[in-house]
């Protein structure tokens, strides 16, 4: 399997544990249009590593996360039915990882590698 050019994980801060099962699609943004690029799903280990092409030129990019689902399945409540990510890729020659930590009321992210 070939690795994504961007690549995301996530890491349910409440449960202690990565969250698996969660959707989760990589657009692009070309002339202020968003276009999906590819998604996925999170495995037992909370990663996607086929999110998109092994290659992606500079530019604008979002990850959206389907939070409210997880949670749902969870029998959980939570805030933020949905979380989406935007970022630059402002060099096409490194990886890039978009990590994800979660909880029902709050997130954070940063720049993995």
């Amino acid at each position: 399997m070939t690795r994504s050019h961007v690549t995301t994980h996530i890491l349910d801060t409440a449960a202690g544990k990565p969250a698996s099962g969660v959707a989760v699609s990589l657009w692009g943004s070309g002339e202020g249009v968003w276009t999906r690029i590819g998604d996925g799903t999170t495995d037992d280990d909370g990663r996607v590593g086929s999110l998109g092409p092994e290659r992606l030129v500079p530019g604008t990019y979002r990850i959206d996360f389907a939070t409210g689902e997880y949670f749902a399945a969870a029998g959980t409540e939570t805030f933020f039915p949905s979380v989406s990510l935007t970022f630059a890729l402002t060099d096409a020659g490194q990886h890039y990882h978009v990590p994800l930590l979660l909880s029902p009321f709050a997130y954070s992210t940063y720049r993995g590698s």
